[in-house]
């Protein structure tokens, strides 16, 4: 059930019954020379399209923007930064948690979106409410290992060309040539570098070590529709049933925090 394709009438009907919600969350971004920049929203989008077919749960418009300062180099992306989206994520889950809304679902498309929905979850915790993650790409490649990917790589290529084929641009496709930050200091991922077999995170932004945007070890240049679907097909599923078991998860009363740290103490 989609928020935005609901009257306030049948909205209020939902919430007289239901205490869970999923709020899609992206980003608009770099994906590589050959990817959309729209695809870390694209596909969680995607997915809800197709849980909803299945669950009787309330869905929020996705949110197409998120922390993407690591990608500002690159033209097109739009980032809102951390302070951004947690302040537009809270003003939407406050509204919903006004509502009834007290399960909280974040379906994530991106992973710099990470720290800033756990921050939200705790903060419903202080609430008594519960906010679950689930980061699709770290699903799909924990379901099967085959699918695992980077930034813009084959498994993301490989869902967008099962969602709009339009949106994969493969003749603008350049190979990862990884770049060093020295002879000593060896790329060893996102963020870090390799310094006598010890990973250290350097953060940086992603055109000083990845020229063309896209990184990992699943190559965009073998992604399939076929791969794609099936992916997509799992991870919905997988979603679904989580859903189901989050949404009956009994949520204790509570008591208001002992402290409030917000207020100055008392004699």
């Amino acid at each position: 059930m989609f928020l935005e394709k609901i009257s306030w009438v049948q909205a209020q009907e939902y919430f007289e019954k239901k205490d869970i919600a999923i709020i899609p969350v992206g980003s608009t971004e770099n994906h590589g020379s050959q990817l959309c920049l729209g695809t870390d929203f694209l596909i969680p989008r995607k997915l809800c399209e197709m849980m909803d077919e299945r669950l009787d749960v309330l869905i929020v418009p996705t949110i197409p923007y998120g922390v993407g300062d690591q990608h500002a180099n690159f033209p097109g992306t739009i980032t809102i930064g951390a302070d951004g989206l947690y302040d537009l994520v809270t003003r939407i889950v406050n509204e919903l948690y006004r509502f009834g809304i007290r399960k909280f679902v974040f379906l994530n498309g991106h992973g710099g979106n990470t720290p800033v929905l756990q921050r939200v979850c705790v903060d419903l915790d202080n609430k008594h409410a519960l906010g679950a993650l689930l980061n699709w790409w770290t699903i799909a490649g924990d379901l099967n290992l085959q699918w695992k990917g980077g930034h813009g790589g084959g498994e993301e290529t490989a869902a967008m060309l099962a969602i709009d084929p339009s949106c994969v641009h493969m003749h603008y496709f350049k190979h990862f040539e990884p770049k060093d930050l020295s002879d000593e200091l060896k790329f060893d991922g996102a963020t870090n570098v390799s310094f006598k077999g010890v990973s250290i995170p350097v953060p940086r932004h992603v055109d000083r070590w990845a020229e063309y945007g896209w990184y990992g070890p699943d190559s965009p240049h073998l992604a399939t529709k076929q791969w794609g679907s099936k992916m997509l097909d799992a991870t919905a599923d997988f979603c679904a049933d989580f859903i189901e078991a989050f949404e009956k998860v009994e949520i204790p009363s509570g008591t208001a925090p002992k402290y409030n740290l917000n207020e100055d103490d008392e004699d």
